[in-house]
């Protein structure tokens, strides 16, 4: 189950990618039109229709509007419910922090999910949580796993060792539930605060939630709370990529919907 789940998501990761709908578009508009009789002319708009799509879908999706207002979809409505007056007994720190292609075994290179990294850093030498249990499975062959990486970066920012658990075999956010309930459960943890980046809480705390783990959050890594920040106008390669990875999280929750892997609050 859990392969045909990698396998379906990578097909899907390239099905909802705005380039590939241009792409393909295009390709066919292009193919259509070498094979159409000049004098065949629902043919010929057939193809140029094809065209005009994905000249339309590149254009649209790399407008920073149209991205900008994407990610703000995302989190919308999204809040912090960490309580201040309360003493965490674990923190869970959920991967995706680390890129694969950049790292070396003993160097890590960070994406700009990081936040979550120093956010879970700062609530355990405060005292704010007791234990932090850092969950994220493999990163790519020769690589430490995620976990690790998080584990030996909180230990050189001065956090005990005992005061982090490795939770290294999840491989996607259901999985970080899963798998860090087990160690919960051992802990015997009654308050339990997740970190996450704000476009990411609703899954997650949907996915604890499914596993019988009722969570406080602490968002962090917001993208995007003023839409005016954004000086851009014109359309730009970065935001057709920004665009992808928006439509690819809406995706992740409407899949996560349908197979069960999260619940809501009303449920």
């Amino acid at each position: 189950m859990r392969c045909v789940f990698f396998f379906l998501s990578k097909v899907l990761d390239v099905a909802v990618d705005p380039f590939w709908w241009s792409f393909v578009s295009m390709l066919s508009g292009v193919a259509l039109l070498t094979r159409v009789d000049p004098a065949h002319a629902v043919r010929r708009r057939r193809a140029l229709r094809l065209l005009a799509f994905g000249l339309a879908c590149l254009f649209i999706f790399s407008l920073p509007a149209v991205s900008n207002r994407l990610w703000r979809s995302l989190e919308s409505g999204v809040e912090s419910s960490m309580r201040p007056d309360v003493t965490y007994d674990a923190v869970v720190l959920l991967g995706g922090t680390v890129s694969p292609g950049g790292s070396l075994p003993d160097e890590p290179a960070w994406n700009d999910n990081v936040e979550r990294l120093l956010t879970v850093q700062s609530l355990l030498a405060s005292g704010k949580a007791k234990v932090a249990i850092v969950s994220g499975g493999v990163l790519s062959q020769g690589l430490p796993t995620e976990a690790e990486f998080l584990s030996r970066e909180l230990r050189a920012l001065g956090i005990p060792a005992e005061a982090v658990l490795v939770e290294d075999k999840a491989l996607n956010t259901r999985e970080n539930a899963t798998e860090s309930k087990r160690l919960l459960e051992q802990l015997g943890a009654k308050n339990v605060l997740l970190v996450t980046s704000a476009f990411h809480v609703p899954r997650a705390v949907g996915c604890f939630r499914a596993v019988g783990i009722e969570a406080d959050v602490r968002a962090v890594d917001y993208r995007l709370r003023d839409l005016s920040s954004d000086p851009h106008l014109a359309p730009r390669a970065e935001y057709l990529s920004q665009s992808a990875r928006a439509i690819r999280e809406w995706l992740g929750r409407a899949v996560y919907s349908v197979l069960g892997y999260t619940k809501s609050k009303s449920a």
